[in-house]
């Protein structure tokens, strides 16, 4: 498969992306938690969000969404979720192509550590290892803790971040934790 074109920037193409979000959730997940998805990225895309996309043959395949998480420090943090790639192609490297284009672009802008919340089988092919809420405090109570992982992209370990961790409004919800 041919490697996507990677973009940044979703004001121009909203509703583009948060549609893919509502078909590769609503696939895996069922047709309630892709609208669910879909409106949290209504919501981050209208706070704001870093969103990078995907794009093969002139169509969006993937999209990732980063926000800042901010503690009483220095360094640059952010949040990546949600992430989702068109399940037409899915399994073909697209989420990981879009995630190391994304960190290299973060990395370069000084953004020292992401933290994720999902599965570290796949995060950890780009990187991403388990971390503690005494490492990094997460903004709510963790319903599954070792989901919680990190990726420094200072070329230095992580070290604590103090407590508390805020993140944007649309992740005030526990719900999402």
């Amino acid at each position: 498969m041919t490697q996507p074109e990677i973009r940044r920037g979703a004001e121009a193409i909203a509703a583009q992306v948060v549609g893919l979000f509502d078909r590769s959730f609503g696939a895996s997940e069922g047709v309630d938690e892709g609208a669910a998805i879909a409106g949290l990225v209504s919501r981050l895309i209208d706070e704001g969000a870093d969103v990078f996309t995907a794009w093969l043959d002139g169509r969006i395949a993937g999209a990732i969404c980063f926000t800042p998480l901010t503690y009483d420090d220095p360094r640059g943090v952010a949040l990546l979720s949600p992430v989702a790639v068109d399940p037409a192609v899915q399994g073909h490297g697209i989420g990981q192509a879009l995630i190391r284009a994304a960190l290299d672009r973060l990395a370069a802008e000084g953004v020292a550590i992401v933290v994720t919340y999902g599965d570290i089988a796949f995060y950890g092919k780009v990187g991403f290892a388990p971390v503690t809420t005494d490492v990094v405090p997460a903004p709510q109570a963790l319903s599954q803790s070792e989901g919680w992982i990190a990726q420094s992209l200072a070329g230095a370990p992580i070290t604590p971040l103090p407590a508390p961790a805020r993140a944007v409004p649309a992740f005030d919800d526990p719900d999402l934790w």
